[in-house]
C-alpha cells in the first residue's frame, strides 16, 4: 500500500470532494446535459456556471473554510488534552530573522512548524536544514508564493506544490506532510491535488497579521481567548518591522512563549501534536 494512503493524518482514499464542491460538480454536469438537449437554454446554463464559479472562488477567499475541502484548524482534542498549541511561521526562512527565532524557540524549549517557501528553501539551503537540526518542523508553503496562487489551473498549482516538496525534501532529507496556501486562498482544484500528493491543507485557529500590524497588537489578537489545541500564524519572513528597525516577530513571539508557560500550555510541532 502507498504510505500516503495509510498514513493518519490524510484523509482515506480515494479522494473524495466535499458536498459543497459535489454540488458544484453536478450543476456543471447538468448544464452540459441542458445544452445538449435544449440549446436555446444556452443563457441559463452560462448564467449557472458563472454563479456557481463566482461563489465557489469567494470561498477560496476564507482561510479557514472547510467547504471546498479538508482544512486542519485546529489540533486534535487529543492533544488540547495535553495542553499543546502550535505555533507556525510563513514565509521563510530568512536569513536574518529565522536563527534569532529559532534561538528564542530554544530558550523556551518550544517546537515550531516552518512553512517554507520553496524559493527561499533553494536560497537559504543550510539555514532550513539547521530548523530541522534544532527539531521543528519545515513544511510546504508553495515553491514560489504567487499571490495569483487561487486562481492557477491544474498544471500549474501541481508544480508549485511538487517544485516545494522537492525543494524541502532535497535540502532537510524530509518530506513534507502539510501545505498552507499562499495568503491562505485557494480554489477547489487545491484539494484533489494535495490529496494526490500526500499532503493535508493547513491554515490556522488565530493570527496576528503580522506583516502589517504592529507587534503589541499581534500579541493581543494571538492570546485574547487563547486555547489549549490552538493553531497560531505568525511570519519570520515579511514580519512588520518595529520604529526601531526589528522586525516584529522577534517582540512578539518570547511574549508569546512566556503567556503560553502562565496558561499551563506546551508549544509542539504539528507532527508532534497530530501524529
Amino acid at each position: 500500500m502507498n504510505a500516503a494512503a495509510s498514513d493518519p493524518l490524510l484523509p482515506p482514499r480515494p479522494w473524495r470532494p466535499t458536498p459543497l464542491v459535489a454540488g458544484s460538480l453536478a450543476l456543471h454536469a447538468a448544464a452540459i446535459a441542458t445544452l445538449g438537449a435544449q440549446p436555446e437554454l444556452w443563457p441559463w446554463a452560462l448564467g449557472a456556471i458563472v454563479g456557481d464559479h463566482l461563489f465557489m472562488g469567494s470561498l477560496g477567499l476564507l482561510p479557514r473554510t472547510s467547504a471546498i475541502g479538508r482544512n486542519v484548524r485546529r489540533l486534535p482534542p487529543e492533544a488540547a488534552a495535553r495542553h499543546e498549541v502550535s505555533i507556525t511561521f510563513d514565509d521563510g526562512p530568512d536569513p536574518e530573522v529565522t536563527p534569532r527565532v529559532l534561538d528564542i524557540l530554544d530558550a523556551h524549549r518550544a517546537k515550531a512548524t516552518f512553512f517554507c517557501v520553496g524559493d527561499q528553501v533553494r536560497a537559504y539551503p543550510a539555514l532550513c536544514a539547521e530548523i530541522v537540526r534544532r527539531g521543528h518542523d519545515v513544511e510546504n508553503h508553495s515553491s514560489h508564493h504567487p499571490t495569483t496562487f487561487m486562481l492557477r489551473g491544474w498544471g500549474r498549482l501541481q508544480r508549485e506544490i511538487d517544485e516545494g516538496q522537492e525543494a524541502i525534501r532535497n535540502v532537510t532529507g524530509v518530506t513534507p506532510r502539510f501545505f498552507r496556501a499562499p495568503l491562505g486562498f485557494r480554489s477547489p482544484l487545491l484539494d484533489p491535488l494535495l490529496h494526490r500528493s500526500g499532503l493535508a491543507l493547513v491554515s490556522w485557529t488565530r493570527r496576528g497579521f503580522d506583516t502589517n500590524t504592529q507587534p503589541h497588537k499581534v500579541l493581543k489578537r494571538l492570546t485574547r481567548n487563547l486555547a489549549a489545541g490552538d493553531i497560531l500564524l505568525l511570519h519570520d519572513h515579511h514580519s512588520a518591522i518595529m520604529p526601531d528597525g526589528t522586525p516584529g516577530v522577534l517582540y512578539t513571539l518570547p511574549r508569546l512563549l512566556e503567556a503560553f508557560e502562565r496558561a499551563g500550555l506546551r508549544a509542539v510541532s504539528l507532527r508532534d501534536a497530530l501524529a
